[in-house]
């Protein structure tokens, strides 16, 4: 099953959390990295006011997996707590590594421990934008467009701007 997650990051060496965090999620077993969007800087959106100036960095990847949706997930949140994130009572304080499982192949799910496709995943630039760099034809469940058609309807506010072409 092809799966779609975006990789985030706003505390520490934010470039080489993302690239230790694609690392990690290629290894997991039965999967392998299909397709890794450019790295874009991004503002922060929906943070407590302290941490409007801690700039994230953005892209997405695209895996080829044997893991179910909920495996998947699990393994990403250990990933997240193994490269340094907390999770406090602050909701979007600043972290080190943030990975939202964004689609599962056509699976649907509404439960609280896991949302797919990603309730608020294309409403956000700083996903649909790297999205529609490796996917720009996709149409995820329950959507009528394409991630090409939901980016160009999208505010350019707030900011997304191109990074690294290229991880390395």
């Amino acid at each position: 099953m092809e799966a779609i997650l975006s990789l985030g990051s706003n505390l520490g060496d934010r470039r080489d959390n993302l690239v230790a965090a694609c690392a990690a999620l290629a290894q997991l077993p039965g999967t392998r990295l299909l397709a890794s969007a450019p790295i874009y800087e991004t503002d922060p959106v929906d943070v407590p006011a302290a941490f409007r100036d801690a700039a994230y960095l953005n892209t997405v990847i695209v895996l080829e997996t044997a893991l179910t949706p909920d495996a998947l997930s699990e393994a990403a949140h250990t990933i997240e707590k193994r490269l340094g994130r907390v999770r406090g009572a602050e909701r979007n304080a600043p972290r080190t590594l943030d990975i939202d499982l964004i689609a599962c192949g056509p699976t649907v799910s509404d439960r609280p421990e896991l949302r797919l496709p990603h309730p608020r995943a294309l409403q956000r630039r700083f996903v649909v934008q790297p999205l529609a760099d490796v996917r720009p034809d996709l149409v995820l469940p329950g959507a009528t467009h394409t991630v090409r058609e939901i980016l160009a309807s999208l505010p350019r506010v707030p900011a997304v701007r191109l990074a690294a072409c290229q991880w390395d």
